[in-house]
Formats: structure tokens, sequence, C-alpha cells
């Protein structure tokens, strides 16, 4: 954690001269924003941090005074101080802090679509179908076998014959990853992520205390040896990758990498946990590589994927595919955990793959016409800022033209926009030159967040007296 506050605290930006408290005092408001540093966590003592960050025990003193009086931090003699809650504040979609009155706040940090016109069809016909399955217990850990049916049928479309038992239904993607972990690595093991990656499995991973490398992914996407060759080195025992229309790049990983992946990993004694939560989501690319796993020979390599992306984050369905063996224990390890997703969700979600070609064509052209409105704008208010167009999922990694993502972020909330900076993606609290922006928002609304975000950024370049004022958001 430390090592996090001195990177905040060392990225001043231009904003004019300062007192080192309010420095300070701004750099663990960004932490709890971007949700490096969680609600209730014990901060270090007063002369500890003094030491560690090289300033004086004065300027920590008045630092932590301001986070209480703002409400961060609760204090009690001689115990120590935790970070808080600000009064009047909830939990928000992103799974940050936000005010329970921010209903007119453009929010960059969460990237999901409304649900389809087809959901409450679709639930009305899951209701009719649940009559069989209401007179027994309703657990079944593996998930129903017509929604695993359902969803072994799209596998063997794309050219990867699937069986029933091959695949097991989970409670969203988060959740797939979560099992997987605790099944497959041990506290202490290493684990191989990208960098960037999709925040919400860095903190899987941090959860069970695996020892987390990670490589880089370039602007161009990934560099075949240089994975390759990590792989091999790290010999970690899981490496967590998203190929397709990677989060939050927007990148599509190349076939022959694909091809020598799961072969590599096996050398190495490495499962592979592939992410598809976006192979959906083509938009103006060329027809799709094959899958990871469709290389694979030696059930190295689990598939992960959900109903999130494309159809509705609120049906919380996901699933894991693999080989039987691996899927039937990994089926009674999530016993302890949950027993078995809803049975009701899960017949929604049947009703709704039974539609998947008009849904998943609808939301293709809605996000391709958002995500060229959203390039279009940020052309236009912010030119130094640079991008990859992304040929498919729902979002945008944009190159800003300083190191400043967390400092945008702060600027930006006071503007009514909530963005996502990019140190949330890396594991080290690096990547303060990138910020991730989904296009999943109206056109409208797209075209004003980036005005906003023009703004905000030209704030940050004129000196100005500083005033707390209440913040929006705390993790």
């Amino acid at each position: 954690m430390l090592n996090a506050w001195q990177v905040a605290v060392g990225v001043r930006g231009p904003n004019g001269r300062r007192p080192e408290y309010v420095v300070l005092a701004n750099a663990v408001r960004g932490l709890l924003i971007d949700g490096r540093l969680a609600l209730g966590v014990r901060l270090p003592a007063e002369r500890e941090l003094a030491a560690a960050l090289g300033i004086s025990r004065t300027t920590v003193t008045a630092a932590y005074r301001e986070l209480r009086e703002s409400g961060h931090l609760s204090s009690r003699r001689g115990a120590g101080s935790w970070t808080a809650l600000p009064t009047g504040h909830r939990v928000g979609t992103s799974g940050l802090w936000t005010p329970s009155d921010d209903t007119d706040l453009i929010d960059l940090g969460c990237a999901a679509m409304p649900a389809p016109p087809e959901l409450t069809e679709a639930a009305t016909e899951a209701v009719a179908d649940l009559g069989p399955y209401a007179c027994g217990a309703g657990y079944q850990p593996m998930g129903l076998l017509v929604l695993r049916e359902a969803i072994a049928r799209c596998y063997s479309e794309r050219g990867l014959p699937t069986d029933p038992d091959q695949v097991m239904v989970t409670g969203g993607v988060q959740q797939a990853l979560d099992l997987l972990l605790r099944l497959l690595v041990a506290p202490g093991q290493r684990a191989l992520v990208e960098t960037p990656t999709y925040p919400n499995a860095l903190s899987a991973f941090t959860a069970s205390r695996a020892r987390v490398s990670a490589y880089a992914i370039g602007p161009d996407g990934w560099d075949e040896d240089l994975v390759l060759s990590t792989v091999r080195a790290a010999q970690a025992r899981l490496a967590y990758l998203i190929p397709d229309f990677h989060n939050p790049t927007g990148h599509l990983m190349q076939a022959s990498l694909r091809e020598r992946l799961p072969a590599a990993a096996h050398a190495a004694g490495t499962d592979l946990v592939i992410d598809e939560s976006f192979v959906d989501l083509a938009l103006d690319a060329p027809e799709l590589p094959p899958s990871v796993a469709a290389f694979d020979r030696t059930a190295r390599v689990l598939t992960i994927g959900g109903m999130s992306k494309p159809y509705w984050g609120g049906l919380r369905i996901g699933w894991v595919r693999g080989a039987a063996p691996l899927i039937a224990r990994l089926a009674a390890a999530r016993v302890g955990v949950d027993m078995a997703s809803p049975v009701l969700d899960q017949l929604v979600a049947v009703r709704l793959l039974e539609r998947r070609e008009a849904i998943v064509a609808a939301r293709r052209k809605q996000l391709l016409v958002q995500r060229d409105t959203l390039a279009a704008a940020l052309r236009a208010e912010l030119p130094e800022w640079r991008f990859v167009l992304p040929r498919g999922g729902m979002v945008m990694w944009v190159e800003l033209d300083a190191p400043v993502s967390s400092a945008l972020a702060r600027s930006a909330e006071e503007l009514g926009v909530r963005i996502a900076p990019g140190p949330r993606f890396g594991a080290d609290g690096t990547m303060e030159r990138f910020l991730r922006m989904p296009y999943t928002l109206p056109e409208d609304t797209l075209v004003e967040a980036v005005r906003r975000l023009a703004s905000a950024r030209a704030d940050l370049d004129r000196p100005r007296r500083h005033a707390w004022s209440a913040p929006a958001v705390v993790a």
C-alpha cells in the first residue's frame, strides 16, 4: 500500500503550488476513488508514513486531520486510523463508493449496457418454464442441463465441439474466475496476468493471495515471442488472458499465438484461464480466430464467459468450459460457496440464448455507432490524446498527453463525470498516462462526457486555490 501512496503523492500535476499536507490528503482520496485503497483499511501510523514518504510528521498529522474532517478517516486514540465512508454514500455500479444522489453523474467507469428489449419476453417464458424445476430442491451445482446444453451448442457452432458435462454455470464471469482460483491456486503460488488487465480480476488474484507476475501488452497488442517466453519462464500455476477484444485495450489476439499458447503452458505446468466476456461483440473485425481452447491437447485451457456484456449485467449468469473431470471437481468446490445458481435466472438465460442472433446483432450495431461517436468527440475535443480504434468489445484505451490520469479522475468527478484511471488496470499502480473509456452510453451522453473531460483536463493546467468539496466517490 505504501508503494501506491508514493506513486500517487509523487504525481502532483500542474495544479500550482499547494501545501504538502493538501497533496497527501488529495492523494489518499485519489487512491480511494480509483479503488486502490479499500474501505475499512487501517492506515499507517503518522510516524511510519512520514518516514516512508520522506516528509515531516506534522504534514501527515495535518493530512489525516483533513481526511477526518471530510469523512474519509475514522480514528481512535491509541488504536489507529481507518478509511471510512462519508455520510450519504453507497456502493455504486462500479464497486466504488458513490453519493446516493448522483443521478446526473455520467458514469464512464462501468462498461455495461441496459437490458435488451427481449428480456421481458424471455423472463415471462422462463416463469412458465419453472414448474417442473419447482418440484425439486433447486440445488444443481453444475447448473441446469438445458442451459449447459445451450452454452455447449454456442461453443460447438464456433468450431469448438463441447459436451454439456464440460460446462458449469456460475454466478457471473467474476465468480467463474474466483472458483477457479480457489480450486487451482494455493496461497503463495505464482499467477501470470497481462498488464493492463481487468481490475476485478486483479482483485480476485489478490484475495486468493497469489503471487502475481505480469507482462505488458503493447500499443499493437501481444508480442508473440515475449508472451511465450514469459509463460515458460514464469512457470506460474495459472495465467489469465483476455484474447478477444481485450479489456481494457480492445486488442484481438492473433491466431498464431493462440495456437502456440496451450503447448507453452503445458510445458511450464501452467493452466490457462481464457476470458471470453467480449467474444460476441465483434464490430468491424474480420472473422474471429479460433478459441484458444481449440488448440488445447492437454486439458490446460479453461474458458470463462457469461451473459453480462452481450446481454445484461443484472443477469448474473456465467460459465466455465473445460475438461469434464476438472469441471466436476469445480462443481464440488462450488458447493462450499453458494450451492448453485438461481434456477429462474438460468431459465431466462436459456430463452435469451434462443434469441442470440437478433440480440447480438443489435448490440453490435449500437456499439459500432457509439464507438465511432466517442472517437470523433475525442479527436475534436482532445486531439492530443491518442488511441487505437478497437475492432470489438465495449471499451477504448486512451493515452493522455501527460501522466495525470488519477488527477483527471478527481477533476472530472467535480464536473459530473466518473472515469476509470489507468492505475486501476495494473498490478503496480502505474499507467498514469492512460484512461479506459467505454462506449456503452448514448451518443449525446458520450459527446457531453468528452466535453466535460476536456474542461477537466484544462483545469489541471490552471493554477488555482485548493478548496475541499464533498467527494463523490469513496472505496
